[in-house]
């Protein structure tokens, strides 16, 4: 189960938001791809390497031509239904300009369709959380991951809006966050902290709010917002896990995905199983199968994060004869893991993958190369060399070194 920690401690913007999931790794042309689809003006996004009160953060510079379109929610909505769009990512997106235009017609006290152009249809707007759909599906984000947002910092002082002049927190910022019983956080900063595309964004991400939560951390990411001031660091913090389970091993939410194949040579088998992985599958296998007629074929199973599906499905496409796949949802659970280096043989070193449950070594795997390799410079038998890799990993305390995830 992937987990996500969104720090809104001092504040929360759409591009903030957004720069913050593309420091942390989310792929910057997918989103530019996405939003290049989508039927309005041009826009573009830039990113940037930053410094906010002396840390490095990246800066999401959406670029859109000034508009006179003005669209309210059904055309924002028109807009994302014809796009080609990810389903979550298009789900979640939606999902947010029905909450910003709700907001916006409560504080206003109009109807849903006269709410349009600067409230929700902005082509800012429709960038900044159109992007970070985008992004948090590339991250494999949405659906069943754990998403905890902080306490937002919303600021306080006045604010010039389309209206005129308006309280900070402006009241859009303050219904989303009510309405989502989001907790605030006290802030020093007499400045804007969360504009409503950010409050939105929020409201709709989090499935929980408070601290960061029991997570093993794989990625972090800053995003800046536009000023720079003396007080505080204006950055939204990102922090990317995999849930912690007490039982003492991780569990994901993955897709199992199996083809039959029959008419294959079977020379290609190992090439497609070895694309498969570098396309990003966990793992991937044949198993024999009875055909028609007696005929000989193979089962290609393949076991795959939700986020890179429909890379392992191009690949089985194009390499294999196949022309259909069944797709499944699995809970995969496995063991945290490391790897060390252990000397063997008169000091040949030998790297060993170790499966640690609940901090013991439960299983050593040297690599079978290494082991060859020292056997074959010391003259001794592999099966040796093997055993005394694979004892040696076990008596190492696996505190004692840096673990290094590792994704078979």
């Amino acid at each position: 189960m992937k987990t996500l920690w969104v720090d809104a401690g001092n504040g929360a913007a759409g591009d903030m938001l957004l720069a913050a999931l593309i420091d942390a790794g989310a792929d910057l042309e997918a989103v530019r791809s996405g939003l290049r689809g989508l039927a309005v003006e041009p826009i573009d996004v830039a990113v940037s390497q930053v410094r906010r009160h002396g840390l490095r953060a990246v800066h999401a510079d959406v670029r859109a031509p000034r508009s006179d379109v003005s669209r309210n929610l059904a055309d924002v909505t028109a807009i994302l239904t014809a796009a080609a769009l990810p389903d979550e990512a298009r789900a979640f997106a939606l999902a947010v300009f029905e909450r910003l235009a709700h907001a916006e017609a409560r504080v206003h006290g109009v109807t849903l369709s006269e709410i349009h152009f600067h409230e929700v249809g902005a082509l800012d707007a429709i960038a900044d959380v159109t992007g970070c759909a985008l992004a948090l599906h590339d991250l494999g984000l949405l659906g069943s991951a754990v998403r905890v947002v902080s306490p937002v910092a919303a600021g306080s002082g006045v604010v010039r809006a389309a209206h005129g002049p308006l309280p900070v927190p402006v009241p859009a910022v303050l219904e989303l966050l009510t309405e989502a019983g989001a907790p605030m956080r006290a802030h020093s900063a007499a400045m804007e902290l969360c504009t409503p595309t950010g409050a939105a964004l929020l409201a709709t991400l989090a499935t929980d709010w408070g601290p960061a939560p029991d997570c093993v951390p794989r990625a972090t990411g800053t995003g800046a917002g536009r000023a720079d001031p003396e007080g505080h660091p204006n950055v939204l913090r990102v922090l990317i896990g995999e849930a912690a389970d007490a039982s003492g091993w991780s569990a994901a939410e993955m897709r199992r995905v199996d083809t039959t194949v029959d008419d294959l040579d079977p020379r290609l088998w190992p090439d497609v199983l070895e694309a498969l992985r570098a396309a990003g599958a966990a793992d991937a296998w044949c198993t024999p199968a009875l055909m028609r007629k007696g005929r000989p074929g193979q089962v290609l199973s393949v076991l795959v994060d939700p986020d890179r599906l429909d890379a392992v499905c191009r690949v089985i496409f194009a390499e294999t004869t196949s022309l259909g796949v069944r797709v499944s949802p699995v809970e995969r659970r496995f063991l945290r893991r490391d790897q060390v280096t252990v000397p063997v043989a008169g000091g040949e070193a030998v790297a060993v993958k170790r499966g640690l449950l609940d901090g013991e070594v439960v299983t050593a795997q040297p690599e079978y190369d290494d082991v060859r390799a020292a056997a074959e410079r010391t003259g001794r038998p592999v099966r040796e060399v093997l055993a005394e890799a694979r004892a040696a990993a076990r008596d190492l305390d696996a505190a004692r070194f840096e673990r290094r995830p590792d994704g078979e």
